[in-house]
């Protein structure tokens, strides 16, 4: 039990939003930053990092009704975000939508609020920004429960609330006649995925929510995720099946009465090492399964 905590500290102590940003806004300096943009289908548009640590991608329906963006990227991004953004469309930011709320989503929110632009979440991430003593601005001023839609630029775009997946306030928006969904941070396409247990994460709740996108979506929809390159269906249902297979590994090691140490050594993920990335290895992956295998 011991060792098991301290994995688990450890892991919060390396992957904290707040320690995450500050180390990448520190190693990257300002001029270093940028995006392209890409356009996905219907009115939706990808804009997303080149090289240097960004923050997640970034969403936007541009059209006739207005503009409507989701996540905004780290606060040292703006300016950036702001001349990428002007390439495609003049118009304003009218509805800012945060599918959870690390600041590498929201990080622009104190900004865009105070231009005017409508933020909306999950009640759960206001709470959580206000916790965290964001700036009025920056709070979202619509929020819902269960799910919305904004009838924007001649599409649906559907905001549902996944319960315990990534935090406990996520959000996907599903652009129904564009057959477009983004993800925010319950997807990393390809990557092992950062949980975070500390504000409501569940290694069960990603796998139901990870499924029931798959569910939503068809064999053409594009998925944008929060972090990675545009995904589809099966990218999706691979990385919930490398979840569920992981669990249920780690799940037979720990009923088996295996420390953490030989949980560690038997390597449950050792066929799916590909999704290892900077900041959830293998071995830290293994840590989180067994956390909430435990």
């Amino acid at each position: 039990m011991i060792t098991r905590q301290i994995h688990s500290i450890g892991l919060s102590a390396i992957l904290t939003l707040s320690g995450m940003i500050a180390s990448m806004v520190t190693a990257t300096a300002q001029d270093q930053l940028e995006l392209k943009t890409e356009k996905v289908a219907g009115s939706v548009y990808m804009l997303s990092g080149v090289g240097a640590f960004t923050g997640g991608n970034i969403g936007l329906s541009i059209g006739d009704d207005g503009v409507a963006m989701i996540d905004n990227g780290l606060p040292a991004l703006l300016e950036v975000l702001k001349a990428e953004v002007a390439k495609t469309t003049d118009q304003p930011i009218d509805y800012l939508i945060n599918t959870h709320a690390h600041g590498d989503h929201t990080g622009n929110n104190v900004a865009y609020g105070a231009e005017g632009s409508r933020i909306i979440s999950h009640r759960n991430l206001r709470r959580s920004l206000v916790d965290k003593e964001t700036q009025g601005p920056g709070l979202p001023v619509l929020t819902f429960s269960d799910q919305m839609t904004i009838h924007i630029n001649g599409d649906a775009a559907r905001i549902i609330h996944y319960a315990n997946a990534h935090t406990d306030g996520d959000a996907i928006v599903y652009f129904e006649d564009a057959n477009v969904i983004h993800t925010g941070d319950i997807l990393f396409n390809g990557r092992f995925p950062f949980i975070d247990a500390k504000n409501g994460g569940s290694v069960d709740g990603a796998i139901s929510a990870l499924k029931s996108i798959a569910d939503l979506a068809n064999d053409e929809t594009k998925i944008i995720p929060g972090h990675g390159p545009l995904a589809s269906k099966a990218d999706v249902k691979s990385t919930a099946n490398m979840l569920e297979t992981g669990l249920n590994r780690v799940k037979a090691l720990v009923d088996d009465g295996k420390s953490d140490e030989e949980i560690q050594a038997a390597n449950p993920l050792a066929d799916y090492e590909s999704f290892s990335w900077g900041f959830i290895n293998t071995e830290r992956m293994v840590n989180q399964l067994i956390n909430d295998a435990r």
